[in-house]
């Protein structure tokens, strides 16, 4: 599929599908005329990645981890290691961090916004 198609079905700009592939993180084919062809598989490639994005990982440790990943089928990759266990298990420590900061904001907010709705309506 040419890069508009996988655009449209991953909701990607065209714009970082080329940043990804500039990165290491998704592959290519050229056709005759230049242009990109990307192979089915490269729609879940893509959903990867910006799971992997949203969580908070750099496109350096997303192009370590994706060789690792499940396939589509669920299977394991054949590259898949301790090694990712161990990097999935630090970025996951991290992501429970941010979550804990973000609920400890939560209540602070939620304190402010209870004295203040008391000011209100003495």
């Amino acid at each position: 599929m040419r890069i508009g198609e996988l655009s449209r079905r991953t909701a990607v700009s065209e714009r970082s599908l080329r940043y990804y592939e500039k990165q290491g993180l998704l592959a290519a084919e050229r056709t005759p005329g230049g242009h990109r062809e990307y192979p089915e598989k490269a729609v879940d490639r893509v959903v990867h990645i910006q799971e992997l994005f949203a969580a908070g990982l750099c496109s350096a440790k997303i192009v370590e981890l994706l060789p690792c990943m499940r396939d589509k089928d669920g299977g394991p990759s054949a590259s898949a290691t301790p090694w990712l266990v161990e990097e999935l298990s630090v970025e996951r420590a991290r992501i429970d961090g941010m979550v804990e900061e973000l609920l400890r904001a939560r209540d602070v907010l939620d304190e402010v916004i209870s004295a203040a709705s008391g000011r209100v309506e003495a």
